[in-house]
């Protein structure tokens, strides 16, 4: 039977075991956003040791959890990918308006860097990803969604699909790695807003061409 002294340890001997696991979860973590960051302002070729530094860590630390810049990408798109996608649940959830709910996922995206995502997709590493499809299909269901709802309550134009605003997302959000402008974030949200203005019914133009639906997406990527 355990005795009361035994049963006291246990506790003690389980934090002492859990805390190198969280310091370990803590660095990836660190070193991820650093390298969103940098990704963002320099571009996807930034140099590693550059992240490392950033993220406040050694470079055996960042080798350790990350081996090679492959590794680092595909961390740094999933995290991306899931932030955003949750930015899209969170939206839907908080706004009765659908419109109002699409034009606070469209800005929150962009907060997320999602725009980032282009350069690095044509890098070298495995975009398709059972982690990277699985959640690649989450943030489209999650948009396809808040589409859906604000043009089946008649405020958004019908002649649109969730590519097009996807499309328009990463295009108006891609980053210029090394232009050091500060007030671009500012930027940003004025055309992103510009845009939104022009996708709420009744539209007030006549868009050329066809809607892009997720289907030209995927053949196109």
């Amino acid at each position: 039977m355990e005795t009361t002294a035994e049963a006291a340890a246990a506790p003690a001997a389980q934090r002492r075991t859990s805390r190198p696991r969280a310091d370990a979860l803590r660095n990836r973590e660190r070193i991820v956003a650093a390298a969103r960051e940098l990704f963002v302002e320099f571009g996807p070729d930034v140099p590693l040791d550059d992240v490392a530094r950033r993220a406040g860590l050694g470079n055996a630390t960042l080798y350790r959890n990350f081996p090679d810049r492959a590794a680092l990408t595909h961390e740094v798109v999933l995290a991306v990918t899931s932030r955003t996608t949750r930015r899209a649940e969170e939206a839907a959830a908080a706004e009765p308006d659908p419109f109002v709910a699409l034009s606070s996922f469209v800005h929150a995206a962009a907060d997320e860097r999602i725009g980032a995502l282009c350069p690095l997709l044509s890098g070298v590493f495995d975009r398709d990803h059972p982690d990277l499809l699985a959640e690649r299909r989450r943030l489209e269901e999650a948009v396809e969604g808040l589409v859906r709802r604000a043009m089946s309550a008649g405020r958004l134009r019908t002649d649109i699909a969730v590519g097009d605003v996807l499309v328009a997302l990463s295009q108006l959000t891609r980053p210029l790695p090394g232009i050091a402008c500060p007030d671009i974030d500012r930027f940003t949200h004025r055309h992103l807003q510009l845009f939104l203005d022009g996708l709420e019914a009744p539209a007030r133009s006549r868009l050329p061409g066809s809607a892009a639906t997720l289907e030209d997406l995927r053949r196109r990527s």
